[in-house]
C-alpha cells in the first residue's frame, strides 16, 4: 500500500515494502519547489524553479495520473503498480493541493522580494494612467490580432482546448439585464512574450503578464455585446498525453506516429487549474460546460496565473547579480586545442563530465570525422536533440562528404516526437540512412560508433553518454561520457548497431550490459556478488547513482543485500520506490537526492567486487521500463585513472551538505545535516572546482593524484574558500 504519512496508513515501518512511484515523484517535485523557497538561491533562479516545479506537475499529470485513471477503471492488478489506484489518485489531489498552497505563498514573497530589487510585476489594475496608454498602444500593435475568442454561451459542443496553453475565461456581466450575460474564451497566445517590460520609471522595471495585458483591455475586444462589466479568470486544461500507437501494419510507423499526435490532442481531461478567485457560480457553469465531473477528474485550485512554466524565461533585466553564476565549461588537459581528438584516444581512454567540461569535445569528434577521408562509416542513436543542432549539422556535412552515416531516431521520445520526426524527415532528405527504432522497444542508450581505415584496417571510435546528444541540455544536466578505442567495448557497440539493423540478431555481450537481453540479469549478479562476499565476512558494497529506482526486483535484490552486511549508498535524484533505514530489511542502505542549479543525470554503478572494484556508466535507471522495454547500454570503465574520477565525482556527491536531501519513509526531504564544525559542501560547485584543479595539474597529472574528498578534504576543495569564478 502507499504511503506518505504513517499514521494514516497504521502499517508497522518494519512491514513497509514499497513507496508508490506517483507518491515518490510528488516527493521529488516537492524538493524542486523547496529550491524555490530557499532564500540562499538567487532570486531570479528562484522564480525559474518554480516554472520547473510547474512544468514538471504538468507532464506528471499529462502522463502519469492519467496512466493511473486508466488503471483504475479497469479495476485490476497491474504488474509494478504499488497501491490501490483510486487511493492513489486521492493522495495525490491531496498532496497537490498541499503543494500548491506553497507554491503560491513562495510566489507571493519572490513577488515582494523583487520589489525590494527595484522589479514590480503589476497587475492591470496596478497600472498608471501613462502606463495604461503604453499597454494600449501594445495591444494595438502586437496582441490584438493574434486573439480569437470563442462565444461559449450558445454553443454545443465546448471547444477543445489545448493543454500546452492557457485561457481566460470571460464573463461579460449585464446587470440591468441578466439574462443577457455572456461567457466567452481566449487563448493567450503563446507566439507572444509572456513578460511584458514597461518603460521605467525612477529607476524602477515594470513588468506586466501578456494575461493583464489582455484583462486591460478586454472592452476593445467585446465592445459589441452589451455589458457593464467584464471579468477574466485563467484556466488551464490538462489531457491524457499516452500515445496509444495504431498498430495497423499498412501504416509506415512514422505515419501511425503522427496520427497518434493528433489524438493527443484532444486526449481525456485529466486536470483543470482555475484561479480561485473565481466566482463559484462561473466555475459550475464551465465544469458543466466541460462536462466534467467534480468527483472524478481533478480540479485543482490555484492562484491568478498558470502556465508557470513560463518562468523558467522570466526576463534577467541586466541583474546578473540575482542569477546563479554559470561558469565556463572546462577544456579537459587529454585534449588539447589543435590536435586530433582521434590520436588522443587511440594512446588512451578519456571521461567527460558535462557541464563541468566542455560539450564541444563530441561536435568536434563528429566535425572531424565529417572531413576526415579516413571515416568511412558513423552510427549514432539520437533520442533527443537540440533545437538548432550543431550535431545533426555535422551527421549532415559527413554525409554529404561521402561518409555513410546511420543514425537510429527514437520517434517516441516523449514530448519530443514532433521533433524528431522532423529531424528524421530532415536527415533522409540529405542522405543520411535513418532506422526508426525497434519494434516493441524504445531506444534509450546514448552510442556513437565511427569507424576509420588506418594502415589497411578499420578501427572503431566510440563515444558513449549517460545523457542525450544535445548541446542545450549538455550545458543544464550533469553527464558522463566515455570516449574509447578499446576493440572489446567498440566491437560490442557494433554489435548493438547489428541489432538496431536486424532486429532478429542477438548478440552475446561480455563488456557491455544491454537491456532487454542483459542487463536486468547482470546487475543482479553484480549484486549477489556482494551478497556473498559480505556472507563470507569479505569488504562488500555499492555505490549507485541514477534518476530513478522503482522496479520492485531490483529492489527486492538491494533489500538482501542489506540484509546480507552489505553497505549500499544510492544517490537518486527522483523516483525513489525503495524505503531505506528500515531494520531487518535496509537498515544498512542510505539514500540522498541532490537538487541544486543543474539537473543530475548521470547514471553510475560501482561495486567493491572483492578487490577488483566494477564501475559502469550508462544510460538505464533501475525502473521495469529500462530494464525490460529499452534498449539500454551500461559501459564499463576499465581504465584506473578513470576509475578514480569517477569514485570522486560519487564521494563528493556524497558528502553535500548543503543540496542534498535524506530520503526515507516519510517522505520529509530532510536537508541532510552538517555537523557543528563542518564547512559548507555543495556538490556541484566542488567538482568545478576538482576539475578545475585536473587542469591545472596539466594533461600528465592523474586523479589519484587530487585530493579525495571522501578523507579530510583540503581548505582549497571547500566550498566556502572557492571563488566566484569556480562556480557559487
Amino acid at each position: 500500500m502507499f504511503f506518505a504519512n504513517l499514521e494514516r496508513n497504521s502499517m508497522p515501518l518494519a512491514q513497509i515494502k514499497y513507496i508508490n512511484r506517483e507518491i515518490s515523484w510528488l516527493s521529488f517535485n516537492e524538493r524542486v519547489l523547496q529550491e524555490a523557497e530557499d532564500p540562499s538561491v538567487p532570486l531570479l533562479e528562484r522564480l525559474r524553479f518554480l516554472g520547473i516545479y510547474s512544468n514538471n506537475q504538468d507532464e506528471f499529470f499529462r502522463v502519469r495520473v492519467a496512466t493511473v485513471r486508466r488503471i483504475a477503471r479497469l479495476n485490476e492488478s497491474v504488474k509494478e503498480f504499488v497501491g490501490d489506484p483510486v487511493e492513489i489518485l486521492e493522495q495525490i489531489q491531496d498532496t497537490v493541493l498541499r503543494q500548491q498552497v506553497r507554491f503560491d505563498n513562495t510566489y507571493r514573497a519572490l513577488m515582494e522580494e523583487l520589489k525590494r530589487e527595484s522589479i514590480w510585476v503589476i497587475h492591470e489594475g496596478e497600472l498608471t494612467p501613462s502606463q495604461g496608454l503604453w499597454v494600449r498602444n501594445y495591444f494595438q500593435e502586437k496582441v490584438r490580432l493574434n486573439l480569437f475568442p470563442i462565444m461559449i454561451d450558445n454553443v454545443k459542443d465546448f471547444p477543445t482546448l489545448r493543454d500546452t496553453s492557457i485561457y481566460l475565461a470571460v464573463r461579460l456581466l449585464n446587470t440591468r439585464q441578466p439574462s443577457e450575460t455572456r461567457y466567452s474564451l481566449i487563448e493567450i497566445p503563446d507566439t507572444l512574450p509572456r513578460f511584458v517590460e514597461l518603460p521605467e520609471r525612477g529607476g524602477r522595471k515594470y513588468i506586466v503578464l501578456l494575461d493583464d495585458v489582455i484583462r486591460y483591455n478586454l472592452d476593445s475586444i467585446y465592445y459589441i455585446f452589451p455589458h457593464d462589466k467584464a471579468e477574466a479568470f485563467t484556466i488551464k486544461f490538462t489531457r491524457d498525453s499516452e500515445l496509444d500507437i495504431d498498430n495497423d501494419q499498412t501504416l509506415s510507423y512514422m505515419k501511425a506516429l503522427e496520427q497518434s499526435l493528433k489524438r493527443r490532442r484532444i486526449g481525456e481531461p485529466v486536470r483543470l487549474t482555475y484561479d480561485e478567485q473565481m466566482p463559484q457560480p462561473f466555475l459550475d457553469y464551465l465544469i458543466g460546460k466541460m462536462k466534467l465531473s467534480a468527483e472524478e477528474d481533478a480540479i485543482i485550485p490555484g492562484g491568478r496565473y498558470h502556465n508557470f512554466k513560463d518562468f523558467m524565461k522570466f526576463p534577467h533585466l541586466g541583474r546578473q547579480d540575482l542569477l546563479h553564476s554559470r561558469p565556463q565549461p572546462l577544456n579537459h588537459p587529454h585534449l588539447p586545442a589543435g590536435r586530433s581528438i582521434y590520436s588522443v584516444i587511440r594512446e588512451r581512454d578519456v571521461l567527460l563530465h558535462f557541464p563541468f567540461q566542455s560539450f564541444h569535445y563530441l561536435i568536434d569528434f563528429l566535425r572531424e570525422a565529417a572531413i576526415n577521408p579516413k571515416v568511412s562509416q558513423i552510427h549514432m542513436t539520437l533520442y533527443r536533440a537540440a533545437e538548432n543542432s550543431s550535431i545533426i549539422r555535422a551527421l549532415i556535412n559527413a554525409a554529404r562528404n561521402g561518409v555513410d552515416v546511420t543514425v537510429v531516431v527514437e520517434l517516441q521520445a516523449r514530448f519530443d516526437e514532433e521533433a524528431n520526426i522532423y529531424w528524421a524527415n530532415h536527415m533522409q532528405e540529405e542522405g543520411i540512412r535513418v532506422i526508426f527504432g525497434v519494434n516493441q522497444l524504445k531506444v534509450h542508450a546514448k552510442l556513437c560508433l565511427i569507424k576509420r581505415v588506418e594502415e589497411g584496417k578499420v578501427v572503431d571510435y566510440a563515444f558513449i553518454c549517460t545523457g542525450n546528444f544535445n548541446e542545450d541540455t549538455a550545458k543544464i544536466y550533469t553527464d558522463i561520457a566515455l570516449m574509447t578505442t578499446n576493440p572489446k567495448i567498440t566491437r560490442e557497440v557494433d554489435k548493438v548497431f547489428n541489432f538496431f539493423e536486424r532486429n532478429y540478431s542477438l548478440s552475446k555481450y561480455k563488456q557491455l550490459l544491454v537491456a532487454p537481453f542483459y542487463l536486468r540479469n547482470r546487475i543482479g549478479v553484480i549484486i549477489q556478488h556482494e551478497i556473498n562476499h559480505a556472507r563470507a565476512g569479505k569488504e562488500a558494497w555499492l555505490f549507485f547513482k541514477m534518476n530513478s529506482l522503482v522496479d520492485k526486483k531490483m529492489i527486492k535484490k538491494l533489500y538482501e543485500a542489506s540484509q546480507a552486511g552489505v553497505h549500499v549508498r544510492l544517490i537518486i535524484r527522483g523516483i525513489c520506490s525503495l524505503v531505506p533505514g528500515v531494520k531487518g530489511q535496509s537498515e544498512n542502505i542510505e539514500v540522498i537526492s541532490i537538487v541544486d542549479k543543474y539537473l543530475e543525470h548521470g547514471r553510475v554503478f560501482l561495486a567493491c567486487n572483492g578487490e577488483k572494484p566494477l564501475y559502469y556508466i550508462g544510460s538505464a535507471d533501475l525502473m521495469t521500463r529500462n530494464l525490460d522495454y529499452r534498449v539500454e547500454v551500461l559501459v564499463p570503465i576499465h581504465d584506473a585513472e578513470l576509475q578514480q574520477q569517477l569514485r570522486d565525482v560519487l564521494e563528493i556527491q556524497w558528502e553535500d551538505n548543503v543540496k542534498a536531501r535524506i530520503l526515507d519513509a516519510d517522505l520529509r526531504n530532510t536537508y541532510k545535516p552538517r555537523r557543528a564544525d563542518a564547512s559548507s559542501w555543495r556538490s556541484q560547485k566542488i567538482q568545478y572546482a576538482y576539475f578545475e584543479r585536473f587542469l591545472e595539474q596539466g594533461r600528465d597529472a592523474s586523479a589519484a593524484d587530487l585530493p579525495a574528498p571522501s578523507t579530510n578534504p583540503p581548505d582549497a576543495l571547500h566550498a566556502d574558500n572557492l571563488t566566484p569564478s569556480s562556480g557559487s
